[in-house]
C-alpha cells in the first residue's frame, strides 16, 4: 500500500506541474494580446515621433476658456475652468511653425492648446498653473533650442515636448509576455521527460527482476 501511495502522489504533483505550465502559457499569451492591444501599439506609434529641435516663436492666452473635470472624492465630480495657452515653435525636421504640446495625452485631451493643467476647483487655481507653464516658457526658455518630437505624416501642425512611451515601456510590454510563455513550456516539458524517464526506468527495472 505505501508503494502505491508514493507513485499515486509522485503522478499527481506531475499533473499539477503540467497544469501549472498550461496556465503559464496561456497566461503569457493573452497577456501578450491585452499589453499588445493596450500599450504596444500607442508605444509603437509615439516611438515613430521623430526627434527635432525646436524653438520658441510665440507664447499667448487666447480668450477662450475650456472645461476640465475635477474629482473631490469618490463620489464627488465636477467642472472647472482654465485658460488656453498656446506655444508656437519653429520646428527643424520640417522648418516650419507647429503648435507644442506637454505630451501625446494632452494633444488628444485638447488639441487647440499646448498646457492642460491639472484640474482644480477653484478656477483662479488653474489659472495660476497657466500662468506659472507661461512665464517658464517667455522667460526661462525664451528663444533657447530643445528637443520636441515630430510626426509629419500623424500630425504635421503639432509638436511634442515629451513622448508618453517610449522603449522601456516596448520592453515590458514584450519581456513580461514572453518570461511566462517560456517558464511555462519549460516547466511543461521537463515534466514530461521525468515522466519519460521515470517509465524508462521502471521498465528497465522490471527487465531486470523478470
Amino acid at each position: 500500500m505505501a508503494k502505491i501511495r508514493v507513485s499515486y502522489e509522485y503522478s499527481e504533483a506531475e499533473d499539477k506541474s503540467i497544469r501549472l505550465g498550461l496556465f503559464l502559457i496561456v497566461c503569457g499569451i493573452v497577456s501578450l494580446f491585452i499589453l499588445g492591444f493596450c500599450w504596444l501599439n500607442p508605444t509603437l506609434q509615439s516611438m515613430q515621433s521623430k526627434p527635432a529641435n525646436c524653438t520658441v516663436v510665440s507664447v499667448r492666452r487666447v480668450d477662450e476658456m475650456f472645461e476640465c473635470v475635477f474629482t473631490c472624492g469618490a463620489d464627488c465630480k465636477g467642472t472647472s475652468l482654465y485658460p488656453c495657452l498656446q506655444i508656437f515653435v519653429n520646428n527643424s525636421e520640417s522648418n516650419s511653425v507647429a503648435l507644442l504640446h506637454y505630451n501625446e495625452q494632452q494633444l488628444v485631451l485638447n488639441p487647440k492648446c499646448s498646457y492642460v493643467p491639472p484640474c482644480e476647483r477653484d478656477n483662479q487655481r488653474n489659472k495660476d498653473n497657466v500662468l506659472r507653464w507661461q512665464d517658464y516658457w517667455t522667460e526661462e526658455v525664451s528663444s533657447q533650442s530643445f528637443t520636441c518630437f515630430f510626426n509629419q505624416q500623424r500630425r504635421p501642425d503639432d509638436v511634442l515636448w515629451k513622448r508618453t512611451h517610449d522603449e522601456t515601456v516596448l520592453l515590458h510590454c514584450v519581456l513580461w509576455p514572453l518570461v511566462s510563455l517560456l517558464l511555462g513550456t519549460l516547466i511543461v516539458l521537463l515534466t514530461i521527460c521525468a515522466r519519460s524517464l521515470a517509465i524508462r526506468a521502471e521498465a528497465i527495472q522490471k527487465r531486470k527482476f523478470s
